[in-house]
């Protein structure tokens, strides 16, 4: 069974940087397109950005383009999420997840496509 595990939130001022980290275990990670998602109090769960199987593409919101940045190690079975230049409104809790049904080289934005979720961290960008 696949276990999603996220780490590195936390409270951090306007404009810092924080690295999250999605650790993978229960099948082989290579075989599985990843994403982030976050939640803010309230509302839905957002997509954030997403990674291939193969690393070959990334795909991200418009919201957080140019300041996050995703990236795999299959060797380590890990992704992250590094994310600069954050604002209030990037306050949420960041959920990865799993895709089990694609290509190599396919992403997947909506939430209904992924397989597995981990249980989220927060992160909290304070004024």
């Amino acid at each position: 069974q696949v276990q999603l595990k996220e780490s590195g939130g936390g409270l951090v001022q306007v404009e810092g940087s924080l690295r999250l980290s999605c650790e993978f275990s229960g099948a082989n990670f290579g075989n599985y397109a990843m994403g982030w998602f976050r939640a803010a109090p309230g509302a839905d769960r957002q997509f954030v950005y997403a990674i291939s199987r193969n690393s070959y593409t990334t795909y991200a919101a418009d919201s957080v383009k140019g300041r996050f940045a995703i990236s795999r190690d299959n060797a380590k079975n890990v992704m992250y999420l590094d994310m600069n230049i954050l604002k209030p409104e990037d306050t949420a809790v960041y959920y990865c997840a799993a895709c089990r049904r694609t290509e190599a080289g396919e992403v997947q934005i909506q939430p209904g496509a992924y397989d597995w979720w981990g249980q989220g961290t927060q992160v909290t960008v304070s004024s």
